[in-house]
């Protein structure tokens, strides 16, 4: 039976509403078809361009290597800071405090050997005058540059007169104002003469303790104290010959 309604003009007169056809259902299958059409198509397009990355998985392998590197960073943070403070202190003290050196020749034979190495302390110098028996590390003056010395590999010393002081060698010794020096450590007494030379300011007269195989102030002249590097105090080797000097 089709229900009733009421008109709005005459609300007490009933009207027969008119049967309606049942909804249609729409059916899912379609769908699916069009879904496996979907893939068929990405498969294809997937074969036509294998070498195309895949855009979610390509930053796979950057991801993970900040992954490595953050956990590596938080379980060794502690060790790389030291490490890095230890660098920038080694740093530090060869540029201002100390440095190793190697002996390249035999003119400070017998006291040093070549191949001996030395550690050169270089603050003492810039707040004291080097003294006579320091053994002093330096680049070679001009008067050597000249000649065509570099300026590295560096001298090595020993300081025998200072500023005002005069030098000569007479005899097979070496005299400071006129007055012989006592030198235990020569490997033999100087086969040359020197006459009389006074050290000008701010200079040293060097020489080495091999005195007959020794390019020294008694060939090319006065060291400036500016060009000493430093003080040569410890050989560390070889281990069985570890001194002071």
């Amino acid at each position: 039976m089709a229900p009733t309604r009421y008109d709005d003009a005459d609300p007490a007169a009933p009207k027969t509403v008119p049967e309606t056809e049942p909804e249609t259902i729409l059916e899912t299958a379609p769908k699916a078809d069009s879904d496996a059409d979907s893939d068929a198509v990405l498969e294809a397009a997937s074969q036509a361009n294998p070498a195309s990355p895949n855009p979610i998985t390509s930053n796979a392998p950057a991801v993970a290597a900040q992954s490595w590197w953050g956990k590596l960073w938080q379980r060794h943070q502690e060790n790389i800071r030291v490490l890095a403070i230890a660098l920038i202190i080694a740093v530090v003290v060869r540029l201002v405090v100390a440095e190793p050196r190697f002996i390249p020749s035999d003119s400070m034979e017998p006291t040093l050997h070549v191949g001996d190495r030395l550690i050169i302390e270089k603050l003492a110098y810039h707040l004291a005058t080097p003294k006579r028996g320091d053994i002093v590390v330096f680049e070679p003056p001009i008067q050597l540059k000249t000649q065509g010395y570099r300026r590295s590999p560096a001298f090595i010393k020993r300081v025998i007169g200072k500023a005002g002081e005069t030098v000569a060698v007479h005899d097979g010794k070496v005299y400071i104002n006129g007055t012989p020096l006592d030198e235990p450590y020569i490997l033999a007494p100087p086969g040359y003469e020197l006459r009389p030379v006074q050290v000008p300011p701010e200079h040293l007269f060097v020489m080495g303790d091999n005195r007959n195989n020794s390019n020294d102030s008694h060939v090319w002249g006065f060291l400036p104290v500016q060009n000493v590097i430093g003080h040569a105090l410890y050989r560390f080797w070889p281990l069985d010959n570890i001194a002071a000097l």
